[in-house]
């Protein structure tokens, strides 16, 4: 599908940690999210992982999960999000713009989800973008694909 909601928003000041559940991010042109520690002038800004990803997981056992203990910033419900290309642009609530510029990653380390679970699902189902308009994002915001640069 090419939209969704975004169920919600995480950020850590620490890198390789989970992130913690905020009310709302400032997300920053061509910077990321304001006061999270991947914040930079990369291609991997901002992270997006889909709750239903997420469901995965609980269905192997890991029923306390909760937003960010992947490390994502945003939680989604409703988009495909492995579904998307890169250079897909993303409209997020009513200013935000980001470009998808990876999808899925090798992970550092191994870390306690995968460990727990025997799989973790950032490396295959996560996705990454840039920053191209920042504003304001909060649960309940809507996402939805609006451009392909394929």
């Amino acid at each position: 599908m090419r939209k969704g909601e975004i169920v919600a928003v995480c950020l850590s000041t620490e890198k390789h940690v989970q992130k913690d559940e905020v009310s709302e991010v400032l997300l920053v042109e061509e910077l990321g999210i304001e006061g999270d520690a991947h914040a930079g002038f990369g291609h991997r800004q901002v992270s997006l992982l889909a709750e239903e990803s997420v469901d995965k997981m609980r269905a192997l056992g890991l029923q306390d999960l909760r937003p960010g203990a992947f490390g994502e910033n945003l939680v989604t419900r409703g988009m495909d999000l492995v579904g998307l290309e890169v250079g897909t642009r993303l409209q997020v609530g009513e200013e935000v713009l980001l470009e998808v510029t990876q999808i899925g990653k090798e992970c550092v380390d191994r870390c306690a989800i995968y460990y727990a679970a025997g799989d973790c699902i950032m490396p295959r189902e996560g996705i990454f973008a840039r920053v191209v308009h920042g504003g304001w994002v909060r649960p309940g915001d809507e996402i939805i694909a609006v451009e392909d640069r394929t």
